[in-house]
């Protein structure tokens, strides 16, 4: 792929990076010259790399006397820094000025703002009631929140008590709920009114109310107000008696105490998609996600303490997680709650250049909708102190960097980003010193081991394979939740290739040692039994004015597979013979005749999971006449019936 940005000399010597590859130099007498030498010794000596990353992140902690790696030829196994005690939110609140910590904006013009002294006030606040309400270490509290400075207030403080916090958006729905929620017994919970999205108000205490009345370890129940101008508690129900309003919940000029915790101490609880069945609870530690986003904000991303760092989420992706630890650096975090194209698809981009956004971070989904929406954003808006444009979610297509590059800015450094849930953070992401090559993503990040295997687990390059990581890192789970035994953590992640992490994606490492990604490994496509990943077709048919979004399956037939694609076009756009014709052209000169689909069909609408994802192995099952195990992970489970019994797929 061909050079398509480059940092400056005035860049590349400012980036924390550099600073942090001087300090290696001198602290441990070495001669490290660019990236790729320090990515080397950081593989190569992680019991050296780790405890310097940690020292130049100043991360407030107790180390111990013992060994930095436990056991590191064991994976699962290894345990990083085993007697060390910290507070996660001790680092997140180390400072307490009056520079906003948080901005929250929102699709109706609200505005907040709060100072790092104010959330300092805010997390003791509603860490005395938590404590008052008995939450002690290792207790779980649930938050049922739109992205809002007081789920950041209640993650902070259920952290500063050493308890595990666990959070769902609003849309996720009774039933997601419970699957998640309902799993991992939480005592206290925290639920707005309602929430805001696409022009409509959104109740929360409805659908609060069912679960409280499933969930029995719920002892308090915290009410914040947002979409109306006062709670009505009664509406919870039976659960009214245990309910209190966020303003009441508390007390006001309280010290704010921290609970020292060893470095795997169960910090939060993510989930799984939970598309093959009930969600799994992926339980991650303090110490390992501190480092790690440590490292990511630090090095990857070169967040400073002027920067204003946004990220579209909610709070149940873990990008969510991955935003708050910019706290620890000092920065100024933005949160937007609502949809990004309301009340049009400049919106997200107008608060971009009001709050002065320096890094600006998005899903690869979104910038393809943007560029179908013929929305400009360099036209429209000042970018002038934007410097960085993060992407992740699924790969962002080569078609989506010149977008970036021609209708966002020219000058910014685009960080395709990729890892997810299981780790909290990413295998392979930006690097600042570095230049972008169209397509890839930068490089692998420091201190993980990331390789790709052919099948027969032998490490291959410029080649397509599996993606693994073949030595521990710190921000690996600490397990699953009810999973005494770890049979199931293993299964999930080292079964294919023992004592290999096996991740998932279908990848390759580049001649720039950057990274493709071609889409996940359970959906790569087997025509001919030659493998071709699902990223590929959607680069090329995705980047027709005609076709809003695709998805491609395999079909069993025949004895063999062939590729069905299925497209949504744009508002009157007919899928004909004529935009058929033009479909497969542009795939077989995107790609090769392998990955010319068989079928072409037309649908309304194609299915994804509650973080947005295309949910490629719900609609194989479906045309198969297979059942789709849990309905209650996708955003729009209606889309599904799009797909049965299509005569199309008889013939």
């Amino acid at each position: 792929m061909s050079e398509i940005w480059r940092p400056s000399p005035k860049r590349v010597a400012e980036a924390n990076l550099t600073r942090f590859i001087d300090c290696v130099n001198a602290r441990k007498g070495l001669t490290l010259r660019d990236y790729g030498e320090l990515y080397a010794w950081s593989v190569e000596q992680p019991a050296e790399f780790w405890p310097e990353l940690a020292r130049f992140a100043d991360v407030r902690a107790d180390w111990g006397a013992g060994p930095v790696v436990e056991h590191p030829e064991r994976m699962p196994g290894a345990r990083f820094f085993p007697q060390a005690r910290l507070n996660f939110a001790d680092n997140l609140l180390r400072f307490r000025d009056e520079q906003p910590a948080l901005i929250f904006r929102n699709e109706g013009g609200m505005r907040r703002e709060l100072s790092y002294r104010q959330l300092h006030a805010e997390v003791a606040r509603i860490a005395h009631g938590l404590e008052a309400a008995g939450v002690v270490a290792g207790d779980r509290v649930a938050g049922f929140l739109p992205n809002l400075p007081e789920t950041t207030i209640a993650m902070l403080a259920t952290a500063s008590l050493g308890a595990t916090w666990s959070s769902c958006s609003p849309d996720f729905g009774v039933h997601g709920v419970l699957d998640r929620f309902g799993q991992i017994a939480p005592r206290v919970l925290f639920t707005a009114d309602g929430y805001f999205y696409a022009g409509k108000t959104l109740d929360s205490l409805a659908p609060m109310s069912e679960v409280l009345a499933k969930l029995a370890s719920i002892e308090r129940v915290v009410v914040i107000r947002y979409a109306s101008s006062e709670p009505q508690l009664e509406r919870l129900g039976a659960a009214a008696s245990r309910a209190t309003r966020w303003e009441a919940f508390g007390a006001r000029d309280v010290p704010l105490g921290w609970v020292s915790t060893s470095f795997n101490h169960p910090l939060y609880i993510l989930y799984s998609s939970g598309t093959t069945g009930v969600p799994k609870c992926i339980v991650h530690g303090a110490g390992g996600t501190l480092l790690q986003h440590q490292k990511e904000h630090l090095l990857h991303t070169d967040v400073k303490r002027s920067d204003r760092l946004f990220y579209y989420t909610t709070c149940g992706w873990m990008m969510w997680n991955w935003l708050m630890s910019g706290l620890a650096t000092g920065a100024t975090l933005v949160l937007y709650d609502g949809s990004p194209t309301h009340p049009d698809p400049g919106v997200l981009w107008r608060v971009a250049q009001e709050e002065r956004i320096t890094i600006f971070g998005t899903s690869a989904k979104y910038l393809s909708a943007l560029e179908k929406s013929g929305f400009v954003p360099a036209r429209e808006v000042d970018l002038t102190a934007l410097k960085t444009v993060l992407s992740t979610g699924s790969p962002l297509l080569p078609d989506g960097f010149d977008y970036v590059y021609r209708a966002v800015k020219s000058d910014l450094l685009l960080a395709s980003i990729s890892g997810g849930t299981d780790i909290v953070s990413c295998f392979a992401l930006g690097c600042p010193t570095r230049p972008v090559h169209r397509g890839e993503i930068q490089c692998r990040g420091l201190g993980l081991r990331v390789e790709i295997f052919d099948d027969c687990g032998r490490a291959v390059r410029g080649e397509r394979g599996e993606l693994v990581c073949t030595a521990p890192f710190p921000c690996m789970p600490v397990g699953f939740w009810n999973d005494p035994d770890g049979r199931k953590y293993r299964a999930a992640y080292f079964e294919r290739f023992p004592g290999v992490w096996h991740h998932g994606d279908y990848a390759a490492v580049t001649e720039h040692d950057g990274l493709i990604i071609y889409g996940r490994s359970d959906a790569v496509l087997n025509p001919g039994g030659v493998r071709i990943g699902t990223a590929e077709i959607y680069a090329a048919v995705e980047s027709l004015a005609e076709i809003v979004e695709a998805l491609a399956v395999g079909q069993d037939w025949q004895n063999d597979v062939r590729v069905v694609l299925f497209v949504r076009t744009r508002p009157g756009i007919e899928l004909d013979e004529a935009l058929r014709k033009k479909i497969r052209d542009t795939i077989r000169a995107h790609t090769s005749p392998r990955h010319v689909p068989a079928k072409i069909i037309a649908v309304q609408d194609i299915p994804r999971t509650l973080s947005g994802k295309l949910m490629e192995l719900a609609v194989r099952n479906v045309i198969h006449g297979l059942p789709v195990k849990n309905i209650d992970a996708l955003a729009n489970p209606q889309a599904l019936e799009h797909f049965r019994d299509l005569a199309d797929l008889k013939t």
